[in-house]
């Protein structure tokens, strides 16, 4: 019967032979043992899939589509977060290699985890994704946040803004200090006036994007006509503290975010924003664990930014 019911090894079994142990099964709700089976095997077809905040709408579309990829392979996910918290990250790790995961996804990295990522990859396949690890060996999926942030400062240059201003994530995330020095090197080749108020986010949600906001507008001088958010949930967060000071975006300030959440076209003023296409990170980091459980060799994957323009910026016209 066991033979009949392993998909590795049913070719082996007569088809008459496989259907009438597969109806009987059914009949029985007779149910595989995997622990079993992975003891046989030393697979226990499950990778662990790590992200940072199960809550940030970003994240889900790489969890459909990593456990869609996965599917094919007949081999489920198992999810944690981290909150953004490396003890909590380190013994999430400890457990997942402990229950034999095959392999770990990870979405949720900063540059403190790159020793754990790296110890845990001398044991199963690791796949960096979403967050990437500059200066580490690992099979990743990254993004040109380097470019994104260029590609906002381009847009708010050729609307005329000459005094602008960053929302700053948390830099100990490659991501967000790609975006930093993107678009700080854009200002500077473009001519553009950069605020620097000193203070950064220390995780990229709506709450720090109004703190930031509201460090911004009680900074010195002249405020900034444009801001360029490190992610749309900041974004918001500084719209947010932009209505309660009576101001109004793009009227009195323009904004633009990054990641293209879903349903950035229907906040108001709907979000210019760069896109960073979460459901392509999942895709392509569930082919890379497949490709890797199976003995091949693969590749890191670059995804391009992309600049989705809306009615959340438009032309100077404060000065």
């Amino acid at each position: 019967m066991s033979r009949a019911l392993n998909p590795d090894r049913a070719r082996l079994v007569k088809p008459d032979t496989r259907i009438a142990v597969e109806e009987a099964a059914r009949r029985l709700g007779y149910r595989p043992d995997m622990v079993a089976r992975g003891l046989q095997s030393g697979r226990t077809a499950t990778v662990g899939v790590v992200v940072a905040d199960l809550g940030n709408t970003f994240v889900t579309p790489i969890i459909h589509q990593l456990a869609a990829a996965l599917e094919t392979a007949g081999i489920m996910p198992v999810i944690a977060e981290t909150q953004d918290d490396h003890g909590r990250f380190t013994r999430i790790l400890d457990h997942m290699l402990g229950r034999r995961v095959d392999a770990i996804v990870t979405a949720a990295a900063r540059v403190g985890d790159q020793e754990i990522l790296e110890a845990a990859a001398r044991l199963v396949p690791v796949v960096v994704a979403a967050r990437p690890l500059p200066d580490s060996v690992l099979v990743q999926v990254v993004h040109d946040d380097r470019a994104g942030g260029r590609l906002a400062a381009g847009h708010l240059a050729g609307l005329g803004h000459r005094r602008v201003a960053q929302l700053r994530g948390p830099l100990d995330v490659a991501n967000f200090s790609a975006r930093e020095v993107g678009f700080t090197e854009a200002c500077r080749d473009l001519g553009i006036e950069e605020v620097v108020f000193g203070e950064t986010g220390a995780r990229p949600v709506f709450e720090e994007g109004e703190r930031l906001m509201e460090a911004l507008l009680a900074g010195p001088g002249r405020r900034p006509t444009a801001v360029f958010a490190h992610n749309d949930l900041m974004a918001l967060g500084g719209l947010a503290a932009l209505h309660r000071q009576g101001l109004s975006v793009p009227e009195d300030m323009s904004m633009v975010g990054y990641n293209d959440l879903p349903a950035m076209d229907l906040v108001a003023p709907p979000l210019t924003t760069v896109r960073y296409p979460s459901n392509e990170i999942g895709r392509a980091a569930g082919e890379l664990v497949i490709q890797l459980l199976a003995g091949e060799e693969a590749e890191d994957v670059l995804l391009e930014p992309t600049l989705i323009v809306r009615s959340s910026t438009r032309e100077d016209r404060v000065g």
